[in-house]
């Protein structure tokens, strides 16, 4: 295999990665400048995001179909690939959820916990470009483990979310619509550890 044809894999993670780091800062800026009224035009500006994400895994299983030879085992490159479009695809459930629950007003908390969100997606797009070369990058694991521990923080924050918010919130539907956008927003970190995982894997059985 050329450098080029094995170069296209790893591009290709750093692309998606790309994406999700985009849809979590869409997410960001719609929730610290929250408008329902602008909802319907943030959710197409998303979907945009998801949609290109959505190509680039295509373009990836197309190549990879093809392929006699892979930089690394064909499983764990599918693996990658749809760990990284889940990524994109939960975090803009999370837009879709505030929409159709008919969100009026946002929580300060929930902001904080995409602030999180949006480190741990950096540090995927820094992970992804470090994959490369992962025979060699002395900085790999570094990004593995901040993952790891980003992923801890939220969970700390979604459980703090969740107190808080059957502690003071009195409105039952408000409490259920809420509920299902915190759980969600823990989904999307978890994604992120998913994908620090299966790289873990990955450079353990390619190495």
């Amino acid at each position: 295999m050329s450098k080029k044809q094995d170069s296209f894999y790893f591009q290709n993670f750093i692309d998606c990665a790309a994406y999700s780091c985009m849809a979590a800062k869409l997410l960001r800026d719609v929730m610290s400048h929250f408008d329902p009224a602008v909802l319907s035009e943030k959710l197409d500006e998303m979907h945009n995001f998801e949609h290109e994400a959505d190509l680039k895994k295509h373009e990836l299983l197309n190549t990879l179909v093809k392929a006699f030879i892979t930089p690394i085992e064909r499983e764990d490159i599918l693996q990658v690939s749809q760990n990284l479009d889940d990524m994109t695809d939960q975090i803009e459930d999370v837009l879709i959820k505030i929409y159709y629950n008919g969100i009026t007003e946002m929580r300060a908390d929930a902001i904080q916990v995409v602030e999180v969100l949006i480190r741990c997606c950096t540090e995927v797009q820094e992970l992804m470009q470090e994959f490369a070369d992962f025979k060699r990058s002395k900085h790999l694991h570094d990004h593995i483990v901040r993952i790891n521990t980003l992923e801890e923080e939220a969970d700390k924050r979604f459980m703090a979310c969740m107190h808080d918010l059957h502690s003071t919130c009195t409105d039952p539907l408000a409490v259920i619509a809420w509920r299902d956008i915190y759980n969600n927003l823990e989904k999307c970190v978890d994604t992120c550890e998913h994908v620090a995982d299966t790289v873990e894997s990955a450079i353990m059985k390619n190495s």
